[in-house]
């Protein structure tokens, strides 16, 4: 056989045992690049994300239950809701406002894949609505915080009114999504606000048990607490900084952290 001959017998050969091969995409990319894939982005040269954020193992998943609506309160048109009676080991991490917009902190909920509720002011949040929406396609839900940030108690029902279905208006234009929690600015509220939220298409008025204040909690964690990590860029530290050491409080105490939404 010619020598064009041998070369050429020898690539159809090559071609075939390669059709025979696995042409599994991780396989073809070796081990350390399949590392990077299972990693959900730069955690690191040991592809574990938690270690990226100072956890020392990943946080546990939560426990996978149905949609299930709050009890209506009897003294009021809406529930209002501090801490989640549960005995699963969980907390929930909410954020208001959303002045801050911190690049990481969409890492930080992509990589760990954090079920985080953002709490949002129109006029605070809507020049970066676009950050928003990063966050929202990464897992975290998006809710109700009124158009201006007013101390609604006290206020004539027309004001509170429009102060919250103003803002669902805003988010359902935006993010395609009509929010089903309210927080009140301040945490302040009155009959009023109930009533107002109630007919703006709110399920369940949301408050908080522990606030977070530069990186230190108001107490230690327990399963069910809904936690408020504030804007707070005075102390120097980010919003993904005061949550990882959040996160590390998580562990130390054996929780983790679950989606607010599938338990109101």
């Amino acid at each position: 056989m010619r020598p064009r001959a041998l070369v050429a017998a020898g690539l159809a050969a090559a071609l075939l045992t390669g059709c025979a091969q696995s042409v599994d995409p991780i396989e073809r990319l070796g081990r350390k690049a399949a590392q990077r894939v299972g990693s959900n982005g730069p955690a690191g040269a040991d592809g574990r994300p938690y270690r990226h954020w100072g956890l020392t193992a990943p946080l546990p998943a939560p426990p996978r239950r149905p949609y299930r609506p709050v009890a209506v309160d009897p003294d009021g048109p809406l529930p209002v809701v501090k801490r989640v009676p549960t005995s699963d080991k969980v907390v929930f991490l909410t954020y208001d406002d959303g002045a801050e917009r911190d690049p990481r902190f969409v890492d930080l909920v992509r990589e760990l894949r954090l079920p985080v509720s953002l709490f949002l002011t129109n006029t605070v949040a809507g020049p970066g609505y676009g950050h928003f929406a990063r966050l929202q396609s990464v897992g975290a839900s998006i809710q109700n915080h009124t158009l201006d940030h007013p101390a609604l108690r006290g206020l004539p029902y027309a004001g509170q009114r429009a102060e919250i279905c103003g803002q669902q208006e805003k988010l359902h234009a935006r993010f395609g999504i009509r929010p089903r929690l309210f927080r009140p600015p301040y945490g302040t509220y009155d009959t009023t606000t109930r009533r107002a939220a109630t007919d703006c298409g709110l399920a369940a008025l949301v408050l908080w048990s522990v606030a977070v204040e530069g990186r230190a909690l108001e107490r230690p964690l327990r399963a069910g607490d809904i936690v408020s990590v504030a804007s707070d860029e005075a102390t120097g530290a980010s919003l993904t900084d005061r949550t990882t050491a959040v996160l590390r409080e998580i562990e130390q105490r054996g929780l983790t952290v679950a989606s607010l939404e599938d338990y109101l």
